[in-house]
């Protein structure tokens, strides 16, 4: 442990690469981009999580009622939680505003592009809402034009932490599994399920969206590293 709260320390431990292995950075959005931004140690991290769901032209809507609604409002402080959705055109068309009516009779504000504030009670959104996490009973919605519009979107304003599509369609859930580049991406599920214990690692100290080896829920066996021992006797490789 590290006898001091002084800020001022953090920028020194950034810098210790003879005596600091990884550095796991948890706490505001402000600390979590200064330590990716100057960190000379490797870094396990995410600013932010900008979760999406996206709603197919053939999703279940009763599936996707239930999980809409538990990713947006079982815990709205999580990185897990909901924050934007996508509606294929398509499906809208056919059946309505019923996801956008079920949030905002429980209470959550749905900030939506022109086609949903057409609905009552939706406020209108700006361009702060693409891709802003709320971290409360609050959701952006927008109208895509399918799947290559969906993921589009998530390429230009997902923080590729965590991403759904909703879909009855196997060749549509593949295509987003495939193109979509996000540490976790689900199908049919909600997005609170982005959790080290959930996925059976038990206790996560993080859920990593860089490149690295480590990426999603990052808890002991994600932080282990190998020492290789080989003994011989004159051994020699041919």
């Amino acid at each position: 442990l590290v006898p001091s709260r002084d800020r001022a320390i953090v920028g020194e431990m950034l810098r210790m690469t003879d005596f600091i292995d990884v550095i796991v950075p948890r706490g505001g959005k402000s600390l979590v981009g200064r330590v990716q931004s100057e960190a000379r140690v490797p870094v396990f991290a995410h600013l932010e999580g900008i979760c999406h769901i996206y709603i197919d032209k053939d999703a279940d809507i009763e599936k996707t009622r239930a999980v809409i609604m538990n990713a947006k409002t079982r815990r709205t402080g999580i990185c897990g939680s909901a924050e934007c959705l996508l509606i294929d055109h398509e499906f809208f068309t056919k059946n309505g505003a019923i996801f956008i009516e079920d949030l905002i009779s429980a209470g959550v504000e749905v900030r939506g592009d022109k086609t949903i504030q057409s609905i009552a009670g939706v406020i209108a959104a700006n361009d702060q809402d693409w891709g802003k996490e709320y971290l409360d009973m609050i959701i952006s919605a927008k109208i895509v034009n399918g799947i290559g519009d969906a993921i589009n979107h998530l390429r230009y304003f997902s923080s590729n932490h965590t991403d759904c599509i909703m879909t009855e369609n196997k060749s549509t859930a593949s295509e987003f599994f495939q193109k979509v580049d996000s540490a976790i991406v689900m199908l049919n599920a909600s997005t609170q399920f982005a959790d080290g214990g959930e996925f059976g690692m038990g206790a996560e100290i993080g859920i990593a969206t860089g490149k690295m080896h480590a990426r999603g829920p990052v808890g002991v066996e994600q932080l282990t590293s190998f020492k290789y021992l080989v003994t011989g006797d004159g051994s020699v490789r041919k």
